[in-house]
């Protein structure tokens, strides 16, 4: 009789389970848990020593830990997304365990803030982090090892959101790193669409004094801050300077954000996103610093503008899909809001067929009661060296396998203590 066991076909199907399972297991150790803690799983059973047979003793059984015999941490692999100095590699490296190898992309660049597919492609495939201000197209999708992206911006709208959560990287940003330079920000466009800075300048510097006149008419005569009121949406971390800052002013100021329980300090009243029509009208200064998710993409439309005074300004220092252009241009050559300013402008990509644009289709940012930069607010003193801090303390804490304090809700698109 033919013991089944002993077939040639029974044993070829042992062996092929064997390694199957070998494979898969080795596969899930690998994306499990912070890499400086992780050894690496081997089952050194699939060889012609063993026959193929998978042994089930506890000397081969993967597992955590040094159980293996001779066995080395395997160190994590960070990739920076950007061309940085050896200052800047020595402060990641520095903060995190000894045998941390962290890499960036070398040779000429245009910016060294930017880097390419091909830039970053050879280290990308076997990272166990980034970090970073933007992934280039087509680095998620061959990252294999990658678990976490410390993001050293605050917005993640312009991150594929989507593939992230498929590939359980976790993500984190740097949230609260920019929030001085883009309040102080935000506090400039107040004061110079208040005080006609810069149509006073031109005026001055083009036609000598006594040019802008007659005064205390009302397109000569300034706004003033004191006793006005503000309106902030959303109240974050860059929300919340503002707030203190125009109690510099002695201004009265008003929030608006996800949860109106939370109270911040400075910040007179707060309310919900459903109560924002009866908020606008109330103000003469409007600050919008909310993230650009599915409950705030166009929220600064017809019926938002239609409800501030006429006298009322917005600034914008957020993302610019929360304001509608074309209704926005009506209400600043109609005369319905004063003045406007931003930070950021429009992108339309409508797909492959028709060509990508930037900036304003009306030219909005030419009107006489606009002012405008170019997503510049963060370029400032201290910023950098910040954000690198940020983004160093979230691997630091993923490597020590402890909570990311910044970490982002890959459904809500923004962390819990934003809104």
């Amino acid at each position: 009789m033919i013991d089944a066991e002993s077939h040639p076909d029974r044993r070829a199907e042992r062996k092929s389970l064997a390694y199957s399972e070998t494979q898969a297991i080795n596969a899930a150790f690998l994306r499990s848990g912070p890499a400086i803690s992780r050894r690496r799983a081997k089952y050194d059973v699939y060889s012609s020593r063993s026959g193929g047979n998978l042994h089930r003793n506890s000397a081969f059984t993967p597992q955590f830990g040094p159980s293996f015999p001779n066995e080395k941490e395997s160190a994590m692999k960070i990739l920076c997304l950007w061309h940085a100095t050896d200052d800047e590699l020595s402060v990641i490296k520095h903060a995190l365990p000894s045998d941390t190898d962290v890499v960036a992309p070398k040779g000429e660049y245009f910016s060294r803030f930017e880097a390419s597919y091909e830039d970053l492609a050879a280290d990308a495939v076997d990272a166990d982090a980034f970090i970073g201000w933007g992934i280039p197209a087509g680095i998620l999708e061959i990252a294999e090892r990658l678990k976490v992206y410390a993001h050293m911006g605050s917005g993640v709208d312009d991150l594929n959101l989507p593939l992230i959560k498929q590939r359980g990287v976790r993500l984190a940003n740097s949230r609260g790193a920019n929030a001085i330079a883009l309040a102080e920000h935000a506090m400039m466009f107040i004061l110079s669409l208040a005080k006609k800075t810069v149509p006073r300048h031109e005026v001055t510097s083009q036609q000598g004094r006594g040019s802008f006149f007659p005064l205390w008419e009302p397109d000569t005569r300034a706004s003033m801050l004191n006793g006005r009121t503000l309106g902030v949406i959303g109240v974050g971390k860059i929300g919340s300077l503002i707030a203190k800052y125009a109690k510099g002013f002695d201004m009265h100021v008003l929030g608006v954000r996800r949860n109106k329980t939370r109270a911040v300090e400075h910040v007179d009243s707060m309310h919900s996103l459903d109560e924002l029509h009866h908020v606008l009208p109330q103000c003469d200064y409007v600050v919008l610093t909310v993230p650009a998710t599915r409950e705030t993409v166009g929220l600064f439309g017809e019926s938002a503008l239609a409800a501030m005074k006429p006298s009322a300004f917005l600034i914008n220092v957020a993302r610019m899909d929360l304001v509608r252009e074309k209704p926005l241009y009506d209400a600043l050559t109609s005369g319905r809001l004063r003045g406007y300013a931003a930070d950021i402008w429009w992108r339309y990509d409508m797909g492959q067929s028709q060509p990508v644009s930037f900036g304003s289709r009306l030219a909005v940012h030419q009107l006489p009661n606009v002012l405008c930069s170019d997503n510049d607010a963060h370029n400032a003193d201290d910023v950098l060296e910040t954000s690198i801090q940020f983004g160093t303390r979230i691997l630091v804490e993923f490597a020590e396998g402890k909570p990311l304090t910044t970490e982002v809700d890959l459904h809500l698109g923004y962390g819990p203590d934003v809104q």
